[in-house]
């Protein structure tokens, strides 16, 4: 495994985190026990997940099968644990976003499920622009200083809110943000135009969901020809066939390379500027084992114009404003 540090922080994680939406909602308890002990065993001690991953009338099912594993292997320690909160986990009109009484009975009942008296990393699950910066920093002090929280990310936020956030914290002389989660792979290249630039300049580390394009960049062409079920939803099903042009340069491009679809997209993120550790998602230890593989697939700078030949990135390329102006 290798490591790096999370952003401008001392806190070292593996180059891959693990997540684990797919728990609850896809896997039971005994196979998502079986991940996390693939996972640590082969050297990713990053854990992501969020209040209402797997969540059955708001029951955090995600966060509840990390509890019992923790409380199982006693491996607590050696794990960063990353949740978030934002996502509605009541019915009540205060039972989300990120007020002040919002963040705080979150974390509240994040602990509780997850049976632990910290959270390494609170990540607000999206923007809330119906509440100030200032409440909502007033709220994650409060949790820093009790140590119920050591470090504060973002996920699906803009550029601008990014610094806005930044800024808030600043004058209160806080920490602020240190990771932001987002949307990013070689089919999403859309952040390369602001939130990157933007984050890589206030030392926020980049942790990338959905790496893989919801399975598209894992070799789904190759799935279908050799009978692989694969992700078969009729959503995933018309991704697949809105991309199937690149997709066949793509997987005949991986083949050239002597190397998995999926390693390549994921090496690919390991390579960009600014990128901590993709967040992959896997749903049995052998996707795992795929995922690591990455890690052994260097990219050299023919791989990588290839691929930008393949996977154009938007406009001009790189940050704005470049990207669409002289």
């Amino acid at each position: 495994m290798q490591y790096t540090k999370l952003g401008r922080t001392g806190l070292t994680v593996s180059r891959l985190c693990l997540g684990t939406m797919n728990f609850g909602w896809q896997l039971g308890e005994a196979d998502s026990h079986a991940i996390l002990d693939r996972g640590l065993a082969d050297g990713v001690n990053f854990v992501d997940t969020a209040d209402m991953y797997g969540a059955r009338d708001y029951e955090g099912t995600s966060e509840t099968y990390i509890g019992t594993w923790f409380a199982r292997s006693g491996r607590r320690d050696d794990v960063v644990l990353a949740t978030k909160v934002y996502q509605p986990m009541g019915d009540g009109p205060n039972d989300r976003g990120l007020s002040a009484r919002h963040i705080v009975a979150a974390c509240e009942a994040s602990l509780r499920r997850l049976g632990t008296d910290r959270i390494d990393l609170y990540q607000m699950h999206h923007v809330d622009r119906a509440t100030p910066w200032e409440e909502i920093w007033q709220a994650m002090d409060l949790l820093v200083a009790q140590g119920k929280v050591l470090y504060v990310g973002s996920s699906n936020f803009a550029g601008w809110h990014l610094v806005a956030a930044n800024a808030a914290a600043g004058r209160r002389h806080s920490l602020g943000l240190v990771s932001e989660q987002l949307k990013y792979s070689l089919l999403t290249r859309h952040v390369e135009l602001e939130v990157v630039p933007a984050a890589r300049s206030l030392g926020i580390g980049l942790l990338p969901w959905s790496p893989l394009a919801q399975g598209v960049l894992s070799g789904a062409l190759r799935k279908h020809r050799e009978g692989a079920a694969g992700r078969t939803t009729s959503h995933a099903a018309a991704r697949v066939e809105q991309h199937r042009e690149v997709l066949e340069v793509y997987e005949g491009f991986c083949a050239d390379l002597g190397r998995h679809p999926a390693a390549v997209a994921l090496a690919w993120l390991l390579s960009r500027p600014g990128v901590t550790a993709p967040i992959v998602g896997p749903r049995t230890p052998e996707q795992l084992d795929l995922a690591l593989d990455a890690l052994q697939t260097p990219l050299d700078d023919a791989a990588s114009a290839r691929l930008d030949e393949i996977f154009p990135p938007v406009g001009n390329g790189g940050p704005g404003p470049e990207a669409w102006a002289w």
